[in-house]
């Protein structure tokens, strides 16, 4: 009988506790990374992700040079086993130079099992948007979709209130019917 027991042990108490933690150690983070070594390496990640980017469509890079500035995240972590929570810390850019860091926080609750990673560009189609952004009054709600980045995507790009998202899948494996949302913070360079 106690073995029988020790089986029908939900599994579920690993995952919230691991949720739990995951979430108290994102909260935790810091936009702006903390040693000359990870700000080197977050601008080679940053510089990548965004010629992986344009490489996978060329219109994007008109689209960034006539834009008011753009995020980048080389690296979105996300994970989900009911609730789920995701992370990424990136660079923000203005004239085509890095002025700042910045970092996004995501949770949602759904239908979702599995982990993946993905890069995200934010594009701010006007100087608002992008103070809106640096100002730390930004989020996106459960009704922003993000474009997958493939050729010509940039030029059917669909701007909501002045921001458009591209995202491209690294890696993992996500199946997801949920609602979230994302939120950034911003820390100057």
């Amino acid at each position: 009988m106690r073995s029988t027991l020790a089986c029908q042990t939900p599994v579920r108490f690993p995952i919230v506790w691991l949720l739990a933690i995951l979430s108290l150690s994102i909260g935790a983070c810091n936009p702006a990374p903390t040693s000359r070594v990870d700000r080197d390496v977050l601008e080679v990640r940053s510089r990548g992700a965004l010629d992986a980017f344009t490489r996978a469509d060329p219109s994007l890079r008109p689209l960034l040079d006539r834009s008011a500035g753009y995020a980048v995240f080389p690296g979105v972590a996300k994970g989900a086993a009911g609730v789920g929570a995701a992370y990424g810390r990136g660079e923000v850019f203005e004239g085509g130079k890095i002025i700042g860091y910045c970092d996004l926080r995501q949770g949602t609750v759904g239908l979702q099992l599995g982990g993946q990673e993905y890069m995200e560009l934010i594009v701010f189609e006007t100087g608002v948007a992008l103070e809106r952004f640096k100002s730390g009054a930004f989020t996106f709600s459960g009704n922003v979709s993000a474009v997958a980045v493939s050729a010509g995507a940039a030029a059917t790009a669909p701007f909501q209130n002045g921001v458009a998202v591209f995202t491209a899948t690294k890696g993992g494996l996500m199946f997801e019917a949920s609602v979230g949302g994302q939120r950034f913070t911003y820390r100057r360079r």
